[in-house]
């Protein structure tokens, strides 16, 4: 399964809305997906949470006019510009989305209930929290993400299989297709008012994901010593952090186009 972070899918939908190029209902729907619920709390003005149609009304109102996605990990605040709290907060989420126009941002908590793995009930908080107006840490261009993407897959395919990772063929196999694959045929990958090249990236960085995440769940295939286990990590860090860093740069295409044009 191809990872879409929330925030992501909030800034996608969240900037066509903005943008007049999708209706509050399907901006919803979009954003809240296979989930039960979205409701925002913490947003100015409101006293307690409220539903996501009138949170992004409220912000529009605020002056917001985009919304760009962070998905910092320990060691990397990818997309973040502060303050602490909500740094510490985001990092924990492992994701938030930063206003455009207003000092705010939006953090997720998500909670799960069900009575199996398969049947649960979903339902997301987004606590908005107040922001630092500043660049956000470590975001690249649409073009350098791309760049990287291809650099680091013929990297990380050399060394899963010298490493035998995975059973490597395999691995190195999902790799050199995940490289070719630029885009999947029939899926929406991205919300209207996106340009094609970050459509692209972001099907692109969400395959090398993939590869990642099949690289570890796989576990050490061949590499039984602890300095290949040890290598196997290493080699999957940077593919993993870039991947990361051109999803960011995809997500925040729209509002770094209209702030250009």
């Amino acid at each position: 399964m191809l990872f879409e972070p929330r925030s992501g899918r909030l800034a996608a939908w969240g900037n066509a809305l903005l943008a007049g190029l999708v209706s509050p209902d399907e901006a919803v729907s979009s954003i809240v997906g296979e989930d039960a619920v979205h409701r925002v709390e913490g947003l100015p003005g409101e006293s307690g949470p409220v539903g996501l149609t009138l949170a992004l009304g409220r912000l529009r109102a605020l002056g917001v006019g985009g919304l760009r996605v962070a998905l910092p990990a320990p060691g990397h605040p990818l997309g973040l510009s502060g303050p602490p709290e909500f740094n510490a907060r985001a990092l924990e989420a492992q994701e938030a989305v930063v206003a455009v126009g207003a000092a705010l941002g939006l953090v997720p908590e998500v909670t799960e209930a069900g009575p199996a793995p398969g049947d649960l009930h979903v339902s997301v908080t987004w606590h908005c929290l107040p922001v630092r107006e500043a660049p956000p840490a470590d975001v690249p261009s649409l073009g350098e993400a791309e760049r990287e993407l291809a650099e680091a897959l013929r990297e990380a395919t050399v060394v899963l299989t010298r490493l035998d990772v995975a059973g490597s063929g395999p691995v190195a196999e999902a790799a050199l297709s995940a490289y070719r694959a630029r885009a999947e045929a029939g899926r929406e990958v991205l919300a209207p008012g996106y340009p094609p090249r970050a459509v692209r990236v972001l099907a692109l960085a969400q395959r090398v994901d993939l590869l990642v995440s099949l690289a570890y769940e796989h576990g050490p295939g061949g590499a039984v010593a602890a300095s290949e286990m040890a290598a196997r990590a290493e080699a999957l860090r940077p593919v993993e952090r870039v991947a990361r860093r051109a999803m960011v740069a995809a997500y925040n295409a729209a509002v770094e186009e209209r702030e250009r044009g």
